[in-house]
């Protein structure tokens, strides 16, 4: 997914964070763009770069 986003948006820093209890989350500035926990799946990349290329 990591790089399916940066060769959308080179400009976007990405940073993983290890966590436990399945967390997976899609942050950007601060704002929860996906949360595993919320929506019970893992995002499809393409629903991630819809999110970033419409400003949200």
């Amino acid at each position: 997914m990591a790089d399916e986003i940066k060769l959308t948006h080179p400009e976007i820093e990405i940073e993983f964070i290890k966590s436990s209890g399945g967390v997976f989350e899609v942050i950007k500035d601060g704002v929860v763009l996906f949360s595993k926990k919320r929506e019970g799946r893992f995002p499809d990349h393409r629903e991630i770069i819809k999110q970033l290329s419409s400003g949200i």
